[in-house]
């Protein structure tokens, strides 16, 4: 016979148990809960599979079939590389390209000092790496556009576990929902910065930092978007407006030159359109679209390459890659990334930018168009494996590259899932219809 004490305790379990149950369907509830339990996998995860620890080591086996058409071209350019063409840029048979100045023109000189007012900060905290959103909304405030970081989430992130949002997303978004006009290139200067915020005109950056993680309390580089709205030469100091830290957060020059290094200088500017021709005449020929500001940028990384060393030589090297695939020159590009992972395993593991395959994809360009089809399959395995599996750019990646090598039921599989995480992604819906399968 049960004793009327155990009775009771049964009782109060079988109560708590349905309380918590009952809570448990509160959606509050529920995403709180879901919230810690992938904390804790995540700990998990990183503890036994510590993610700086990866390696990636390229084949260096190039396929048989090698496409004359992409051989170093960047003088001839006729074909756009798909990222530009998803970016909805142009096509020309003779780009533009930086050329000499022929009359030597004393620069105007910049003031000490500029500090835009008018930004409504947007923070990004609260909702998972919100940063792009917070940025994207706070340069646009500055115009007096009069929404925040969800109406420019909704667009930029369809799926919370994103990890991150192209510059190219952020422009469409401009040219899609505003009035406004919008350029971004890469190879930008401290001194190009200054000039654009001297002019009025804020300056959105994407960046890499080191950020201590919430989860595993060990600081990691991770990408990050800032707007830069003013300067102090007395300082030595740019003011931005920072969605992780605070409002007219200040950072030194050469802190953001390096941060700034890791994104091959890439910045953006969104301005109303009646400005254009004092857009124009800031950036002049290096800037003029972004073939030109590739070529800039790729003069920029090969000066790096032979002066900088360890984590910012990894970068220079990566950048000069980057910065062949917008030319065309693929071979040249995966040649440039084969050298950056081969130095990856000296850097201290503190240190290393595990993450950069969650931001830049060109390697998947470099390797793909350059037939190393194997390379390609292996870096998004390893990426999507050890690092995250919210990727829809590696997933479209790998499926083109297996459907190359005849795995069409792979291919499949591998397009439909980049669809799962980013509905419409357009890459994707474009190949399925090309290899014949179904949306």
């Amino acid at each position: 016979m049960n004793h009327p004490k155990n009775q009771k305790l049964a009782a109060v379990f079988l109560i708590f148990t349905f309380l918590c149950g009952v809570a448990l369907i509160i959606p509050p509830v529920t995403q709180r809960m879901a919230y810690y339990l992938e904390q804790i996998q995540i700990r998990i995860r990183y503890w036994i599979k510590p993610p700086e620890r990866a390696i990636f080591v390229p084949n260096e086996q190039v396929a048989a079939i090698v496409f004359a058409t992409l051989q170093p071209t960047y003088l001839a350019l006729s074909k756009l590389p798909p990222q530009m063409e998803e970016t909805g840029v142009q096509a020309s048979t003779q780009p533009v390209l930086p050329t000499p100045a022929l009359i030597a023109v004393t620069p105007t000189p910049l003031p000490p000092k500029v500090v835009l007012e008018g930004v409504r900060y947007q923070s990004q905290h609260g909702l998972w790496n919100y940063c792009a959103p917070a940025n994207l909304a706070m340069a646009l405030s500055y115009w007096g556009w009069q929404g925040d970081r969800m109406d420019t989430g909704r667009y930029l992130k369809p799926l919370d576990d994103d990890k991150n949002v192209m510059p190219y997303e952020m422009e469409n978004y401009v040219i899609d929902k505003t009035s406004y006009g919008v350029i971004y290139r890469y190879g930008g200067t401290l001194s190009l910065l200054k000039s654009l915020v001297a002019q009025g005109f804020p300056v959105l950056l994407e960046t890499g930092v080191y950020i201590r993680g919430a989860t595993t309390g060990k600081l990691s580089w991770t990408g990050h978007y800032t707007l830069v709205t003013g300067y102090d030469e007395s300082d030595q100091v740019f003011i931005t407006q920072d969605s992780y830290y605070q409002p007219d957060y200040m950072v030194d020059y050469q802190d953001l030159l390096g941060e700034w290094r890791s994104f091959n200088y890439v910045f953006m500017v969104i301005y109303p359109p009646e400005r254009q021709a004092e857009i124009d005449s800031i950036l002049e020929d290096a800037y003029a679209d972004l073939a030109a500001s590739a070529l800039t940028a790729l003069q920029k990384a090969n000066e790096e390459v032979m002066r900088l060393s360890q984590i910012d030589r990894f970068f220079a090297m990566f950048n000069r890659g980057s910065s062949y695939v917008w030319l065309q020159d693929y071979a040249s590009a995966a040649a440039s990334y084969d050298e950056a992972f081969r130095l990856y395993p000296s850097l201290p593991e503190d240190r290393r930018p595990w993450r950069i395959m969650w931001y830049q994809t060109g390697p998947y360009f470099a390797y793909y168009y350059s037939g190393r089809y194997q390379d390609v399959i292996n870096l998004a395995n390893q990426t999507l494996n050890i690092h995250d599996p919210f990727l829809e750019e590696s997933y479209y990646w790998r499926g083109r590259a297996k459907y190359a090598l005849g795995d069409t039921e792979g291919a499949l599989k591998d397009i439909e899932e980049s669809l799962k995480l980013h509905e419409g992604f357009i890459p994707s819906v474009e190949f399925l219809q090309e290899i014949g399968g179904s949306n």
